[in-house]
């Protein structure tokens, strides 16, 4: 398989670099010797409050991590197949009702 430039060659498509507005707007400040614009974020009460509310929550139970650790270094630790087909029946599921609605 040969790899060729005809992409450059379509017209209507740029071929050499582009830049972005945030790196043109910083340059045209710094050539104008001027100090570059400063972006402020405002947060509000609410997404304040609901981040409290998730740094309080756990992502996941230790304690519940080391007992299964501990159950398969032991070769206690015993996969039900069936609760694995149902949540990845389950898993479909939503994926296809996601894609549905979109």
């Amino acid at each position: 398989m040969k790899i060729d430039d005809s992409i450059k060659k379509t017209t209507g498509l740029p071929v050499g670099p582009t830049q972005t507005r945030s790196s043109t707007g910083a340059g045209k400040a710094s050539a104008a010797g001027s100090a570059p614009a400063s972006d402020n974020v405002h947060i509000s009460s609410q997404l304040k409050a609901l981040a409290g509310q998730v740094a309080g929550a756990s992502v996941f139970d230790t304690a519940k991590v080391e007992e299964i650790k501990a159950a398969i270094a032991g070769g206690q630790f015993q996969v039900d197949p069936e609760k694995v087909a149902a949540g990845l029946i389950d898993s479909v599921r939503d994926l296809i009702q996601s894609r549905k609605a979109s």
